[in-house]
């Protein structure tokens, strides 16, 4: 498991458990408040409170939702174009012919690759490391030592030039957005929101095993949405991933 999926199941985890210990601790803790603490002025405070931070979670947990899924749909449309720009690159230098054949090969190995990588889970599809930046690499250095012999092949030496630079620039693009644009800041304060209501919805409720079993249920569910968000906003770990099927399919387009 992924140093960045550990933290999700942390934070998703201490949530949980947050949620649980201040809504059964309210409750059960309830009966031996002082008599003043208990009068129905209290509690009527206390849920007028707990509304305020009702609407503010809303609020703040759809706009992380939002986030999320802005950030794992640009990185899923900038995968698809960053192999359609490698399909584009074999295309021109198949075109270009039998010089250009060392360069195809080491596409073709770049793309072997980032697929076999058995890391895929920290985000290895088109991730930073050494050694898919030297797979990269050696592309440039296969198509720098092509020396056209006529005009129409120095057109075409030049856009296939022009393409690798922009598969590079991709590439960087895309390992730049794998980071999670949600602060920890704005998780620990939603995490406070929600552990002060559920604390308001423990005071004054009846001791008995339904109503904790909706705490702790209820719980569950929030802490694993909150998994869900945090996962989506890393899209190459956890169980929501960007899907390496157009790299396969580039894959298969350029050994064809």
């Amino acid at each position: 498991m992924g140093g960045r999926t550990v933290r999700e199941v942390l934070v998703a985890a201490l949530v949980f458990a947050c949620l649980v210990i201040a809504s059964l601790g309210t409750m059960l803790g309830y009966s031996k408040l002082p008599v003043h603490h208990r009068q129905d002025e209290t509690n009527t405070v206390v849920r007028l409170v707990a509304n305020i931070f009702v609407v503010m979670t809303s609020l703040v947990f759809g706009l992380m939702i939002n986030s999320a899924k802005n950030t794992f749909e640009a990185l899923d449309n900038n995968v698809h174009s960053f192999a359609t720009e490698i399909i584009l690159l074999d295309r021109t230098l198949r075109t270009y012919g039998l010089e250009a054949h060392d360069a195809r090969q080491s596409l073709v190995a770049y793309v072997e690759k980032a697929l076999t990588n058995t890391a895929r889970i920290d985000g290895s599809l088109v991730r930073s490391d050494r050694a898919s930046e030297l797979a990269l690499n050696g592309v440039g250095d296969s198509l720098s030592v092509i020396s056209p012999i006529d005009a129409g092949h120095v057109a075409l030496w030049d856009n296939a030039r022009q393409q690798y630079q922009k598969i590079v620039e991709q590439r960087w693009v895309i390992v730049e957005q794998s980071e999670g644009v949600i602060p920890l800041p704005i998780i620990c304060m939603l995490a406070a929101w929600l552990t002060l209501i559920f604390a308001s919805f423990g005071y004054r409720a009846p001791k008995n095993i339904i109503v904790a079993a909706m705490f702790v249920m209820s719980a569950l569910l929030i802490s694993a949405s909150l998994y869900l968000v945090l996962d989506m906003d890393i899209p190459f770990a956890g169980l929501i991933q960007i899907s390496d099927a157009p790299l396969q399919r580039a894959l298969a387009e350029i050994k064809s």
